[in-house]
């Protein structure tokens, strides 16, 4: 089973072909096609066929397309000082991209 792990949104991943995942959000057209160019790490199922990134991967590339973009479910922040009559309630939907990863090319 062939795998990557790639890094945007300043976080990293573990993608496999045809598999889906919400990523920070990206600006791309849903149904567009990109390619992550940051790859760190490349493995086809077999130790001598992994490639590890100092700290990228020379060549590969991850190429997915665009199925949604949306934002996640409402977070409440509330803040609340005893005994000052202080409070404050917020809410915050984070943005986000889904993705379905269709080809790994190292």
């Amino acid at each position: 089973m062939a795998f990557a792990i790639i890094k945007t949104g300043g976080k990293q991943y573990k993608v496999a072909e045809g598999g889906k995942l919400l990523i920070e959000k990206l600006d791309h057209a849903v149904g567009g096609e990109f390619d992550f160019e940051q790859v760190l790490m490349v493995a086809n199922g077999s130790a001598e066929t992994t490639k590890i990134g100092q700290p990228l991967v020379e060549g590969a590339k991850v190429h997915a397309r665009v199925i949604d973009q949306g934002k996640a479910k409402k977070k409440i922040v509330f803040k609340y000082h005893n005994k000052t009559r202080y409070k404050k309630k917020k809410g915050h939907r984070q943005p986000f991209t889904k993705v379905e990863i269709l080809k790994i090319v190292s």
